[in-house]
């Protein structure tokens, strides 16, 4: 195995690097720095200096909010660089692994699995859609989709809420958005298994379900915040991008191909906490 890794220096990156170290299995990190995925020459003329037998692709464009207006970003990041990922895995013989999302669906049938059609209803759901049929191209490829991922960073609802709870004494947190909350380290253990096995093809990988509100309540009882937690609606906040109210992916198929069942938010939560 010698692994290129994509988007190393983000929460997922870094949590492959530490499984790679601990397992002792060769790999390269590589970020925008190095090579930009979007950019299909520079791509392949990086890729084919290196024997990679597979491309993980952590890289990508996550703010959902500035994707309303910045979405030639988000397609291209999103879409046209995995296209490019998969062009070059076919070129050099690489298994593909790619991450997408539950942003793909709308909520309106409120538990997913893999058997469903997409249907986001923002423009950063679309990019991702997008990639999900570029995917397609590869040959060999792992298509895993997950949902709220916390691991190692600041770009997470775990250490944003805990940021939130230094400065104000009441937080509002919605309640009506449901999906779950998944552990990268939980994520990267499950996508590794199934390398392992070689079962291509597309996943949903997540711990269990939860709200916002719930999570968050766990997260700030832990800490010890002595504050006031305030429900609130989605529509409260007005945001620029829709949001889809329940959109859980149901993991059908994980367990029946590697026998992993995914561990509850709250353990994987807690152990996050007292981790990092």
């Amino acid at each position: 195995m010698k692994i290129l890794l994509t988007g190393a220096k983000g929460q997922l990156g870094k949590a492959f690097i530490r499984y790679f170290d601990q397992e002792k299995i060769s790999f390269m990190p590589s970020d925008v720095s190095d090579f930009d995925i979007t950019d299909l020459k520079q791509g392949r003329e990086w890729i084919s200096k290196h024997h990679f037998t597979h491309i993980i692709n952590c890289a990508a464009y996550n703010n959902v909010d500035q994707a309303e207006k910045d979405w030639q970003s988000a397609f291209a990041i999103n879409g046209l660089g995995v296209r490019n990922l998969a062009i070059c895995a076919n070129e050099n013989d690489c298994e593909l692994i790619h991450f997408s999302t539950n942003y793909v669906f709308s909520g309106k049938k409120e538990h997913y699995t893999i058997a469903d059609t997409t249907d986001p209803i923002n423009k950063y759901g679309e990019s991702k859609v997008l990639g999900e049929r570029l995917f397609q191209m590869a040959k060999k490829g792992y298509l895993i989709r997950t949902s709220w991922l916390f691991g190692e960073g600041k770009q997470n609802f775990i250490t944003k809420l805990i940021g939130w709870s230094q400065k104000e004494n009441a937080l509002s947190i919605v309640d009506d958005e449901i999906a779950s909350p998944t552990y990268t380290h939980d994520l990267v253990q499950a996508t590794m298994e199934l390398l392992e096995l070689k079962a291509f093809g597309l996943y949903h990988i997540t711990n269990t379900p939860a709200s916002r509100y719930e999570w968050a309540e766990l997260i700030l009882k832990e800490i010890g915040w002595k504050g006031t937690m305030l429900k609130a609606k989605r529509a409260d906040f007005n945001l620029p991008a829709k949001r889809p109210g329940i959109s859980i992916l149901d993991n059908f198929g994980l367990m029946e191909t590697t026998g992993r069942v995914m561990r509850d938010w709250r353990e994987a939560s807690v152990e996050f906490l007292r981790k990092f």
